[in-house]
């Protein structure tokens, strides 16, 4: 197998960076991998290159101001979710131009399904697996989490990001730090009980074109995205084909991605996809 890095350059002009994982014998199927908040494209290319070798061509990615595609200095960076979407709706348009024949799938997780809401080519897209990708409204959450994510929303971004010039979730030991455009826009969503819905523009909002047969997946403990929440944002889509799984699995919040799951979950994933696309 190959892989290449690729520059997309986009409106804002904060280019963002594209890992092409291309199969010596295709399948003829695609790929795109949407990430977690801060969350770098290197922590999936276990799983694209197990998918690569099963015929896959795989692409992913960085956000605007993350990993490969982080700017002279975070503190300039303009971008928010909107534009992290518009990141997103870029990749599925250059995996769809590249081989427009192929069948293409979107993996998400955590937020990279949120973004969907408000991609504009998500239409190109053959089907949609999201793994614990779901509602940030603090209310939604159980127990003391619910006290956590009120903390997170309304004491640590708020105090840290107006000192930093942006929020330093690398230095709190919590994830690769985030611009301030992004996290104020998230702290907005994780304060309404609408979330992403409470977004004043309507025009921004391509939901209803997702029409296409989609795996939503959740798993027990996991603190970052309850049941609940995951079902929330199931919900928003009522036009997609939902396929709705609560797996019975200690994958929490990041492990799906982890080789330990290769013989359980990626072969899941995998039969879906044949399936559905």
């Amino acid at each position: 197998m190959q892989q290449k890095v690729i520059e997309i350059e986009q409106e804002n002009k904060h280019s963002i960076f594209v890992t092409q994982f291309i199969p010596e014998t295709s399948n003829q199927k695609s790929i795109v991998i949407s990430s977690a908040t801060g969350v770098v494209q290197t922590y999936y290319s276990k799983f694209a290159l197990h998918f690569c070798s099963l015929g896959f061509t795989v692409y992913t990615f960085d956000y605007s101001g993350i990993g490969l595609s982080y700017s002279k200095h975070i503190k300039n960076n303009t971008s928010n979710l909107l534009d992290w979407a518009k990141n997103q709706a870029a990749v599925l348009e250059f995996a769809k131009n590249t081989n427009p024949k192929y069948k293409l799938t979107l993996i998400t997780h955590s937020i990279g399904g949120q973004l969907t809401a408000f991609n504009k080519n998500i239409a190109l897209a053959d089907a949609i697996i999201t793994v614990a990708s779901q509602s940030g409204y603090w209310n939604l959450f159980p127990g003391l989490q619910k006290l956590k994510m009120l903390f997170f929303w309304n004491v640590l971004i708020p105090t840290t990001t107006p000192f930093f010039g942006y929020f330093p979730a690398k230095k709190l030991g919590l994830f690769e730090s985030v611009p301030k455009h992004a996290v104020y826009q998230w702290k907005r969503w994780g304060n309404r009980k609408d979330y992403f819905l409470s977004e004043p523009n309507k025009d921004n909002f391509y939901i209803d074109l997702v029409t296409c047969p989609m795996l939503v997946l959740s798993f027990p403990k996991d603190n970052f995205a309850p049941k609940q929440t995951v079902d929330w944002l199931a919900s928003i889509f009522s036009n997609a084909k939902i396929d709705r799984r609560h797996l019975v699995s200690n994958a929490g919040h990041f492990g799906f991605f982890r080789t330990r799951f290769a013989n359980t979950l990626w072969i899941m994933t995998e039969q879906w996809i044949e399936n559905n696309t």
